[in-house]
């Protein structure tokens, strides 16, 4: 019980929020905070009102990928949309959950760990927000160009795995 080999925690968490982050082979993009609970109505309004004007500013000519996992991506209306859309980009269908084929996943992963090295730690949602905000423009370039030129590797070794876990 010294107190050089004890910390503080929080208990019972202290609040969350929740964004959506997208990047490029080139550059970071936007975050996007999600309001409220992310059913298939709140998601395809997320991805036509706000992802989709940036793949078609990025990538004019339909040549950007969107790759996404949540769950509700496979209702029947984002679907429907989806089908819409498919000569703005390209839809990679992943597995869901699957952080060996997400490299948002090692995204996140960045900026969790800025968030645990802030001292002090942030004490409301407004400042967690910021927090994130920041974590994520701080984000090198190199990482997620690293990240996109890993995918083939990425995918290979999960074939090879059959299913079992990977080192990714």
């Amino acid at each position: 019980m010294h107190p050089t080999w004890m910390s503080t925690t929080l208990q019972a968490g202290g609040g969350s929020v929740m964004v959506w982050g997208m990047f490029s082979w080139h550059e970071l993009g936007p975050l996007i905070r999600v309001e409220q609970c992310l059913n298939s109505t709140t998601y395809l309004s997320i991805v036509a009102d706000q992802v989709h004007p940036v793949m078609l500013m990025v990538y004019p000519n339909g040549d950007g990928f969107f790759q996404d996992n949540a769950p509700c991506h496979g209702a029947h209306i984002v679907q429907e949309w989806f089908q819409e859309h498919e000569g703005d980009f390209t839809l990679l269908r992943w597995l869901p959950q699957s952080p060996d084929l997400n490299p948002i996943e090692h995204l996140w992963d960045e900026v969790k760990r800025a968030i645990r090295q802030l001292v002090p730690q942030p004490s409301n949602l407004t400042e967690l927000d910021s927090a994130v905000h920041q974590a994520w423009c701080q984000i090198p370039c190199i990482t997620f160009q690293h990240l996109v030129e890993s995918m083939p590797r990425r995918i290979a070794t999960v074939l090879k795995a059959k299913g079992c876990p990977t080192k990714y």
